[in-house]
């Protein structure tokens, strides 16, 4: 065979399999070279997911007809010079093959000009075949329209994806290039419907806000780290917040957007113990480094990227999204989840009403929660659920004014003197810290005697202060504070206090000596396990000693975990152990502490006074990371009093 040079429009058309793969591609070529040019607006417009019709329209530098002329030739660029400049490349665009290789296989037209000439230039392509240049009128910038891509190539056009597909793909590019630069003003016309338009004002908040809608905005937490020559910076959304996939997640490096498994990698370990395994945080990360430390030139999407150093940056961006989601001082009001999509649901309930000669199944007593709490009225009748409080029989007129009398000169002697304290560590010892140091400190008026409506007004308007108001199904505590109502999963929250608690202390867990030891009985597979990891139940607090054959003599477990509850914390650890493979030390500890965590965390049922309430709130208010459990769970979500007022239809009212 004779080796011959092939004609430029092969070489093209060649040349489109790597830099048009689909639509998208083009998009994003087209924008990037808008962004290069000085845009500050850029406007984009598709038909049919961009098969059939594309235009971008930037208000950028434009350019000259001689550099419209160059403009659709192979490797003829503006952006570098020489092979060194490769090493110091700041813009988007570089190789020169994006406008020649996207008009060899489409119908290409052109249409720029610069500020300060009367007329622009018109080139028109269709499938690389030769130009045609004229004078004509327009805007300053540049507008590119392509039509009927691939239309020359029909095997490449059956290789698309449905209309939706390709659109959506168009999407996703538009969006993170908007993301990485909020001093653009982008707009997105989808099939003559506006799908995304961003501020422009340079700040990056306000960009995620206009692209994500105000939920997600208000979980988002900002980022920050200068280190040397590297600096972080970007927002994450709280553990709470999660989306289905890792295409939520950008980075960008020097203003430039990649695909990077390092980063992604930092992310996911810095969030390893606060998500489920199905989850992934919405995060936009901008990282500044010197540009001779990365390679651009690697791709032709230059979509990957290569970093002189790339364990350094997998330890600043994990460094930079810890320090992220730790509260740092933030009170609960700002940890809380916010609730994405609340439904609303209306029921006809039937009243009950009561007739005035009747008196009332239960006396109303308006108490302040300390009060309530430590009140002795019908505590051997008292209500487990709404239902029962409703449905219960009414006692005679007699004993119902009884217990009014009874009430009040209850009421009278709580004023008169403190209520006692109800210790939560008396059945979860975990608290038993905040709790002493409650105790010690003497009562404030508001938890000496009930308030009214004026005074507990107050109270909630100090700032930070989530006061619990009672519960629901004895699984949900239910707080507020002065800006919005909070629902707490009560095992969730103490489940994570417990981890953190665990996970804080670098040696031993404290344990405490069982003053009856208790004999474990295992099979085979399970006392061989016990026997191999013997160190790791004593770093828990668990030590055993074996007193028979496949038996281990239980000496002492956590201070923390109930006794009835240790036996069945080891074998589910044990359980855990035989799952996992290949898996490190560290790995194992905190597969075991979570185990731990939520078999001795307060369960789902159990009834709470106000004073525990309190005491869950505060401690989670000050634990390490109290968005969710160990297992992703929320902890806690809010309800902000302008979420109120739109689900009971209260807005434009003016009351």
């Amino acid at each position: 065979m004779t080796i011959h040079v092939l004609d430029d429009n092969t070489i093209n058309k060649i040349a489109a399999g790597e830099v048009v793969e689909r639509p998208a591609s083009v998009i994003k070529e087209l924008i990037e070279n808008a962004m290069d040019a000085g845009a500050t607006r850029i406007e984009v417009e598709i038909m049919a997911g961009g098969t059939s019709f594309m235009r971008v329209t930037d208000n950028g530098r434009g350019m000259s007809a001689e550099d419209a002329h160059l403009a659709i030739l192979r490797h003829a660029t503006s952006k570098i010079r020489e092979v060194g400049d490769l090493n110091t490349i700041g813009t988007l665009g570089f190789r020169g093959e994006a406008l020649p290789t996207i008009a060899s296989v489409s119908r290409f037209t052109l249409l720029t000009r610069r500020e300060g000439d009367d007329l622009g230039t018109r080139v028109t392509i269709t499938g690389g075949k030769e130009p045609d240049f004229i004078e004509a009128g327009c805007n300053i910038g540049t507008t590119v329209k392509v039509e009927d891509l691939f239309f020359n190539t029909p095997a490449r056009k059956k290789f698309l994806k449905t209309n939706h597909t390709e659109g959506a793909r168009i999407n996703d590019f538009i969006v993170k290039l908007a993301l990485s630069r909020p001093d653009i003003e982008f707009h997105f016309i989808n099939n003559n419907k506006v799908s995304v338009v961003t501020p422009g004002t340079g700040n990056l908040y306000d960009t995620i806000q206009a692209i994500y809608g105000d939920k997600t905005a208000d979980s988002l937490l900002g980022l920050t780290l200068e280190d040397e020559d590297i600096k972080i910076s970007g927002y994450i959304t709280k553990p709470s917040m999660l989306k289905s996939s890792r295409a939520w997640q950008t980075y960008i490096v020097n203003s430039r957007i990649i695909q990077n498994r390092a980063i992604a990698k930092a992310i996911d370990n810095a969030y390893k113990s606060l998500i489920p395994k199905s989850g992934f945080p919405l995060a936009v990360l901008c990282i500044e480094v010197p540009q001779r430390t990365i390679d651009v030139n690697v791709h032709p999407q230059k979509s990957e990227l290569k970093f002189e150093d790339e364990s350094r940056i997998f330890k600043a961006v994990y460094k930079a999204v810890l320090d992220a989601i730790r509260p740092a001082g933030r009170g609960l009001g700002e940890v809380a989840a916010v609730v994405e999509k609340p439904e609303q649901h209306v029921t006809m309930e039937p009243m009950q009403f009561v007739p005035a000669t009747e008196p009332l199944a239960e006396p109303i007593i308006p108490q302040w929660p300390q009060a309530a709490a430590a009140s002795p009225i019908g505590a051997q009748s008292k209500p487990k659920t709404i239902y029962e409080a409703v449905h219960r029989t009414a006692p005679s007129a007699a004993s119902s004014l009884a217990g009014f009398s009874d009430a009040q000169e209850s009421l009278r002697r709580e004023r008169e003197a403190a209520a006692p304290l109800h210790d939560i560590h008396a059945a979860h010892p975990v608290l038993e810290g905040t709790v002493a140091e409650t105790a010690a400190a003497p009562l404030s008026s508001a938890q000496e005697t009930p308030c009214s409506e004026g005074e507990k007004g107050e109270r909630l308007q100090y700032e930070g202060t989530v006061v619990p108001i009672g519960q629901v199904d004895l699984t949900y505590i239910i707080a507020q504070d002065a800006k919005g109502l909070y629902i707490v999963d009560q095992h969730a929250a103490h489940e994570r206090i417990l981890f953190d608690k665990f996970s804080a202390m670098a040696g031993d867990i404290p344990s405490q000596q069982l003053l009856v030891h208790q004999i474990l009985t295992f099979d085979r597979k399970e006392s061989e396990l016990v026997e191999a990891h013997q160190e790791l139940f004593a770093s828990l607090g668990f030590h055993m000693e074996m007193s028979g054959e496949r038996e281990f003599r239980l000496i002492e477990v956590p201070a923390d975990v109930p006794v009835s509850e240790a036996e069945d914390i080891i074998r589910e650890i044990l359980t855990n152990l035989m799952d996992m493979h290949e898996t490190t030390a560290k790995e194992i500890r905190q597969a075991c502490l979570a185990t731990t965590a939520c078999r001795a965390a307060i369960k789902a049922g159990e009834e709470l006074s106000f004073r525990q309430m309190q005491i869950i709130l505060d401690a989670l208010a000050h634990t390490d990371f109290p968005y969710t459990c160990p297992h992703g769970r929320p902890t806690i979500l809010k309800f902000s009093s302008e979420e109120l007022a739109k689900m009971f239809k209260r807005t434009g009212f003016g009351f």
